[in-house]
């Protein structure tokens, strides 16, 4: 309910805030909510992730990228995701998502998504997205990106990310 609550109000936000470039960055501004809490009273490290689904949510909302995804039947899965945790957050902490862009590759698009309170980061995460169709085919990246207005160059993927992601695919793959 809480992050149905999150949704609601940053779909009204969105809808009144400046637009964003589709590659980001874009600011996406939270406080921690008991809800968010673990047994230890700071926001729980899963929270994290369904905070970071708003951020891209306020991204492709801001960007214009949405609409442009539903006009083709098109839908944004996350594949894959790693984080890190510097410091936490205690209740009811102000706090910032930055989301961008990192690039793409033929299968998946990559974002990342920086915390930040007081000015000092906390967490930082990475997401690995796959679009689909409603039938299910996969759609590359490059035509996602053909729907993009910005004429944005493609951000070069950085190399640690790519080593990541196939690592992860060949892990599945052997376990799978």
């Amino acid at each position: 309910m809480n992050m149905l609550l999150r949704l609601l109000v940053l779909a009204v936000k969105s809808g009144l805030g400046r637009g964003v470039d589709p590659l980001g960055p874009c600011t996406t501004n939270f406080r921690v909510a008991p809800t968010d809490l673990d047994l230890l009273g700071h926001m729980n490290n899963g929270v994290y992730f369904s905070i970071f689904d708003l951020g891209r949510i306020d991204l492709m909302l801001r960007s214009g990228l949405l609409r442009a995804l539903r006009s083709h039947g098109w839908h944004a899965v996350v594949t894959n995701e790693t984080g890190s945790f510097r410091r936490p957050l205690k209740p009811f902490r102000a706090f910032a998502v930055r989301t961008r862009v990192l690039g793409w590759d033929e299968q998946h698009l990559y974002l990342e998504h920086r915390v930040t309170s007081g000015g000092e980061p906390t967490t930082t995460a990475v997401i690995q997205l796959r679009f689909l169709s409603k039938r299910g085919e996969k759609i590359a990246p490059e035509r996602v990106a053909g729907l993009l207005s910005s004429g944005a160059e493609r951000p070069e993927l950085p190399e640690w990310v790519s080593r990541w992601s196939e690592a992860s695919y060949e892990h599945r793959s052997r376990t799978v």
